[in-house]
């Protein structure tokens, strides 16, 4: 564990450093099959882009990838038409093993997926990408298809978007106040992973469906956390996209996302078992400051395999 950075520093990869052309030799002398899980909420404005340019650069010109399966979370837009309209094959979270019950988030439509899809090797990519290209995805292949590790982080320049304009690598707020601080206190072994809540990412199925999974945002850092846990830092690579951007949340809302990824280390940390955490929040209203309580979930699915 003591040597992780050294180890990143030899497993930090471009997406260049492969050529499509050999990726889809490497997929084929394998045997392995891909499948591309969109988990998407509201994103009707930009889950069809992700899914037609994937799907014809990479599924119809070039043979890398079997299926797109985008996991539709408690949509109240078109996000379901709009996808499918592309191409991609939509389920509803909600409707994908009815009797294990529904919960809402990120992690419940990505560990749902785990039901619906067939991939040996499975690549998550966000719904609301604006400024990405399709090498993403074979960049996130790539080490798993020429080395043996298991999960692979996408990194990139992630610029904050504001009106008077875009700051490069100012992106990631909750990264850099809560996971980088956290990793730095008590899992000193994954310092040297430059976005560890980026949401583009890669993982060998048979490791996936063995992950504990919280049902929000804390489903990346949980998945690190478990992974160096149980099979050490060789087991994780790292690859440089180039650049994302994507709409930005609101502060309150980081709040949620920042409690959620605490409660999971929490877990890990202490063996927590809380299932929601009382978040208190305060804004101005008229002049007066005003308490908002949320009840923020963070539920944790059993691994998949539990019921596979």
């Amino acid at each position: 564990m003591t040597q992780a950075p050294d180890w990143f520093a030899q497993a930090t990869f471009h997406w260049s450093d492969w050529s499509l052309d050999s990726l889809i030799a490497a997929k084929q002398a394998s045997g392995q099959t891909v499948s591309l899980v969109v988990p998407a909420r509201n994103e009707a404005a930009t889950v069809g882009d992700v899914v037609s340019r994937v799907r014809t650069t990479l599924m119809e010109t070039a043979q890398l990838v079997d299926e797109i399966v985008v996991i539709d979370s408690d949509s109240t837009d078109d996000t379901y038409e709009v996808a499918e309209d592309a191409g991609a094959v939509v389920y509803r979270s909600v409707e994908i093993r009815p009797d294990l019950g529904s919960h809402p988030g990120k992690g419940e439509a990505m560990w749902k997926s785990l039901f619906v899809t067939s991939g040996d090797l499975i690549v998550f990519m966000d719904a609301d990408l604006t400024d990405w290209d399709t090498h993403f995805v074979p960049g996130l292949l790539g080490p798993l298809l020429t080395s043996s590790v298991s999960l692979v982080k996408g990194f990139y320049e992630r610029p904050f978007v504001t009106s008077s304009g875009a700051m490069a690598y100012e992106g990631g707020r909750v990264t850099e106040l809560v996971a980088r601080p956290l990793i730095a206190l008590h899992f000193p072994e994954l310092v040297g992973l430059i976005q560890p809540l980026a949401g583009e990412w890669a993982v060998r199925r048979e490791l996936m469906i063995n992950l504990s999974v919280p049902t929000g945002y804390a489903v990346e850092l949980a998945a690190l956390i478990d992974t160096v846990r149980s099979r050490g830092a060789e087991a994780i690579a790292q690859v440089d996209l180039g650049r994302r951007a994507h709409r930005h949340q609101a502060l309150r809302d980081l709040g949620a996302m920042a409690t959620q990824i605490l409660a999971a280390a929490d877990r890990r940390i202490r063996g927590g078992e809380a299932e929601a955490v009382a978040l208190a929040q305060y804004e101005h209203v008229e002049d007066k400051v005003v308490r908002l309580e949320r009840d923020i979930p963070v539920v944790e699915r059993q691994p998949a395999v539990t019921w596979c």
